[in-house]
């Protein structure tokens, strides 16, 4: 069922001012157009008809952006599957690196070097420690997924880290089980990836390839940015580890929750009054209880946007046992010592068409007539994008005028 409120909603109401009230980067602007125009008349799409009724339906193109809140489904269901084929017999944990808050304003200033820098430090610190015969002494694998925002928008970056629990042992010729806890202290990896995050950000300063606009402009000047890395150095950093999944299951659904999640669902979204907007946020510090939060709809805008990843920036990364390099061979070595039964790959299949994808999951066939259930709907025409605007209240739903 469609949400009565839509993020695109938003953006259609009070886009237009916002975009000729401040200046934004092009990405912004890509991602502002791409969700308002999201199955609608303005992307094209096709005309179906039921064989068995007659009923006529008109389905509009999707956006695929991936900031899309109408656009992950489909693709969130396909990289599942193809994740699922690399799922070993053993528990994952979950482990979270946090950037601190005095970071914050600098890394959202600096988003595609510093977010590379936050998945080497967070990357480099589990294997190393993993490696350390004190803790594992083995090559684990692990996923890290960033997400950039907290319940309320606020721009708050942490990588969401699924790791095995356990690892192939140096010369490759056993499993090596983790303990039933997380098998790396988490003081030791705060400690270490503290340390390695800011060396990395000390290097960047020094070779000029960080930008100081606005706000933290005085950043730019050496006794200052000293300072903030003195006390970044004398902070406690967050990082914590999550109780193990220990069945298949349990694993693909949770990373359901985390890989292709946008900073705010359209089902998040109450209401829409004047211009305020309210949506529901989950309070962790008051026992993850739901709450409501009203923020005026520049505002709401203006948080959403934080979200925007830079173009083509990568934000699921594997490493280890798990890295794409290594899936054909340590990550096969584990299967057969772990007694996975393993079956060479058939021959690439034609891709599942989104259709069948969904009646699969979903027991759903969207080509059965929602009329009379007994028909099938035959794409009888394609419908060009249309460039009418979208404020153009006058067409009918069908799409363009003639």
């Amino acid at each position: 069922m469609k949400p009565s409120l839509e993020v695109a909603d938003i953006f259609r109401t009070f886009g237009p001012a916002y975009r000729e009230a401040h200046q934004m980067p092009l990405r912004y602007l890509r991602v502002m157009r791409a969700i308002e125009i999201c199955r609608t008349a303005e992307l094209g799409g096709h005309l179906d008809q039921c064989d068995h009724c007659g009923t006529v339906r008109i389905s509009y193109n999707s956006c695929r952006n991936r900031h899309c809140p109408k656009c992950q489904c489909l693709e969130k269901e396909r990289w599942l599957e193809s994740r699922e084929r690399d799922l070993l017999p053993t528990p994952y944990f979950h482990v979270v690196f946090t950037l601190p808050e005095g970071l914050r304003p600098l890394a959202l200033r600096n988003q595609k070097i510093l977010y590379r820098l936050l998945f080497k430090a967070a990357s480099d610190t589990l294997n190393e420690l993993a490696k350390d015969s004190k803790h594992l002494g083995a090559e684990i694998g692990f996923m890290a997924i960033l997400h950039t925002w907290s319940q309320t928008l606020i721009n708050h970056p942490h990588l969401h880290c699924l790791v095995t629990g356990g690892g192939l042992s140096q010369d490759g010729k056993r499993w090596i089980a983790s303990r039933k806890d997380f098998f790396i202290p988490v003081n030791v990896l705060s400690s270490l990836f503290r340390g390695k995050f800011l060396d990395g950000l000390k290097k960047l300063y020094e070779a000029g390839e960080l930008q100081f606009p606005g706000q933290i402009e005085e950043l730019k000047e050496s006794p200052v940015f000293k300072r903030l890395l003195t006390s970044l150095y004398h902070q406690e950093w967050v990082v914590y580890c999550k109780p193990p999944l220990k069945h298949s299951e349990k694993v693909m659904d949770y990373l359901g929750r985390y890989t292709h999640r946008v900073a705010l669902s359209n089902d998040r979204l109450v209401k829409l009054e004047g211009n305020q907007v309210t949506f529901r946020w989950r309070d962790s510090a008051d026992d993850n209880k739901i709450k409501l939060l009203t923020i005026e709809a520049v505002e709401f805008i203006r948080r959403f946007l934080l979200h925007v990843l830079p173009e083509q920036f990568v934000k699921i990364r594997y490493y280890g046992i798990l890295s794409h390099r290594s899936r054909k061979t340590k990550l096969l070595r584990c299967k057969r010592l772990l007694g996975v039964v393993t079956r060479e790959e058939p021959e690439k299949a034609p891709k599942e068409t989104w259709q069948d994808l969904l009646t699969r999951i979903t027991g759903m066939d969207p080509r059965i007539c929602p009329h009379c259930g007994k028909g099938k709907m035959i794409q009888r025409e394609t419908l060009p994008p249309c460039s009418v605007s979208l404020e153009d209240k006058s067409l009918p739903s069908g799409g363009c005028p003639p």
